[in-house]
């Protein structure tokens, strides 16, 4: 369906609408959940799931559609949070248009109906970015950027929104795949090695840095490489690609003109009781204490800017500079109740811990 604009595509009765479905309750799951629910899918286990999306996915997509219409600064109102509105506005009505999921081939055409929605939204991290940044050009010179707490909370919520209908619909997508690995329940890896993770994210990391500086400093990973708990894979990658290519920048800008040894980043992976925490230390020359609590705002970044008014948004760019890599590996982490910490020593380097719970049961954090 084309995008039609504003007024047109939000009828009054479309906006009640969501505004009812919007006061609804969530329904928070967790990872252990997840795992005894999908353990075995079944029809009638299919069944039950794609019923309890069809519920809740326009409760959570309505809840954003609100936010987005009633955000600070005229926000509400840039070309790209208005695209990102209209694609919200699409999938609410998609949903609420979906007949009741009684059998089989009911479950069959809803599965394939929320997959679209969510190629729909491939789009909607870098396509928001461009929306904060049309409105920071925009804003007085002389305003300050305390007052855009509200946006970055905004963002948090949003954002962590985001990867709940994600996580949802992939997951019941991916219960459908007749092909998945030995030990995979969903997207869910049962038997998850946090050493291979971190060597494949430590890899992709460095071809990135090779491409931009012709060089990348080596990457050492310590731990038990027969250890293994359940988590999500794409989750982990993206949370340790994501430290490691700040690790890898940082060593090579600090080192390129230098007669020194490069040191090596090094991960250190440790299996506790409650946690799993995955520790990548570098000798970057850290960050000055004033510019550590900027690290975790989606205004702040220290690499140049990718994002260009004409440019076509894709997923490729979302990770390449523009601030959102740390807050949104934050966002990941607690998703399912880990956290992530860094820690610098201006002069020498930064270590950050990225803590992931490994009970499996802690619920879905909504808002």
């Amino acid at each position: 369906m084309a995008l039609k604009h504003a007024a047109e595509n939000f009828s009054k009765s479309l906006k009640e609408e969501v505004q009812r479905w919007g006061s609804m309750k969530q329904t928070g799951v967790s990872l252990k959940y997840m795992m005894e629910f999908g353990s075995r899918p079944k029809d009638k286990k299919l069944l039950i799931s794609a019923q309890f999306l069809h519920k809740e996915l326009p409760i959570r997509i309505a809840r954003r559609v609100i936010e987005l219409e009633n955000l600070p600064f005229g926000l509400s109102q840039k070309p790209a949070v208005l695209k990102v509105r209209d694609w919200y506005v699409d999938s609410f009505r998609d949903l609420r248009s979906f007949a009741e999921i009684k059998d089989r081939d009911g479950e069959l055409a809803f599965t394939k109906k929320i997959n679209m929605i969510k190629v729909r939204h491939n789009n909607v991290v870098p396509a928001l970015a461009l929306g904060v940044q049309q409105l920071k050009k925009d804003l007085d010179p002389t305003f300050v950027p305390e007052d855009l707490n509200e946006i970055h909370q905004f963002l948090d919520r949003f954002y962590l929104s985001r990867i709940g209908i994600r996580m949802l619909i992939g997951q019941h997508v991916a219960l459908h795949d007749p092909d998945s690995e030995p030990g995979c329940i969903g997207q869910i890896n049962t038997k998850l090695s946090p050493m291979q993770v971190a060597r494949i994210a430590s890899e992709d990391a460095r071809s990135i840095c090779y491409r931009e500086y012709g060089d990348a400093p080596e990457v050492n990973i310590y731990g038990d490489p027969n250890f293994t708990f359940p988590y999500v894979p794409s989750h982990l990658h993206l949370m340790l690609f994501e430290l490691v290519k700040n690790s890898l920048r940082a060593v090579q800008e600090r080192f390129m003109d230098s007669d020194k040894a490069v040191p090596p980043i090094r991960i250190i992976v440790a299996d506790g009781i409650e946690d799993v925490t995955i520790k990548i230390s570098d000798e970057g020359g850290g960050i000055p204490r004033s510019g550590l609590p900027k690290i975790f705002t989606y205004l702040y970044s220290t690499a140049k800017n990718p994002l260009d008014e004409n440019q076509e948004l894709s997923e490729a760019v979302i990770m390449a500079g523009y601030g959102y890599g740390l807050p949104i590996s934050r966002l990941y982490a607690q998703y399912f109740g880990g956290d992530l910490q860094v820690i610098s020593m201006e002069g020498y380097g930064t270590d950050a811990y990225l803590h992931l719970s490994r009970l499996g049961d802690s619920q879905e954090p909504l808002s």
